[in-house]
């Protein structure tokens, strides 16, 4: 009898249609585009970009924005390192549906763990995942502040914040990295979007031969 997980009788269905006639319909390869860093990195803003650069090139893309899925899928989650780690996972799991069907998915969450991270590298074929690090320091990460969530960590409201009062692991090997050193030499959005699109068209997936 199979198991998996918590669940038992299940068995998996194949059905006719695959991952390489979904791709070879839309023209392009499905992956997962990983972007990773602080609150205030400016990842919502890249994966967004990325997003209209790449449906201006007639492709089609999906963005999972960290806190979006927490209005839907992941309301019943807390920020504690198990509720953390639980989100990633379910993110990293509806990314691998969107890569499967061919789409370029863009994860814009901060995940701080490295190990969640790594596991949802492992949900995929490791080439067809591609990690982001907005190397953004935390001081202009502070500056812009645009929730005003530095300012409730700082004072103590808000617990286990991450770069605060909790870790932020960064990547060891990501594919692509953004610094973001200072605020005077932060390059644009659009900049940003474009350096990622080129990886992706240099890597064959806006393409699917």
């Amino acid at each position: 009898m199979s198991t998996v997980g918590n669940s038992t009788n299940i068995f998996w269905h194949e059905c006719g249609v695959g991952k390489l006639d979904r791709q070879k319909l839309l023209n392009q390869k499905g992956c997962v585009v990983w972007i990773t860093g602080l609150s205030g990195a400016g990842k919502s803003t890249v994966a967004c970009s990325l997003g209209r650069e790449l449906h201006n090139r007639g492709k089609l893309t999906y963005v999972l924005d960290g806190d979006n899925v927490r209005h839907g899928l992941n309301k019943n989650l807390g920020f504690s390192a198990e509720d953390r780690a639980e989100n990633i996972r379910r993110v990293g799991e509806v990314a691998k549906l969107f890569a499967d069907a061919g789409l370029i998915c863009i994860a814009s969450l901060i995940s701080p763990y490295r190990k969640d991270r790594d596991a949802c590298r492992a949900l995929l074929q490791d080439d067809n995942f591609i990690e982001v690090f907005m190397n953004t320091s935390l001081e202009v990460c502070e500056e812009r502040d645009a929730k005003g969530l530095y300012k409730l960590a700082r004072a103590g409201k808000i617990k286990g914040f991450t770069g605060i009062d909790d870790p932020y692991e960064p990547p060891l090997n990501c594919e692509i990295e953004i610094q973001q050193q200072n605020a005077e030499n932060c390059p644009s959005p659009s900049a940003m979007a474009g350096q990622i699109a080129s990886y992706l068209e240099d890597k064959g997936f806006l393409h699917d031969n």
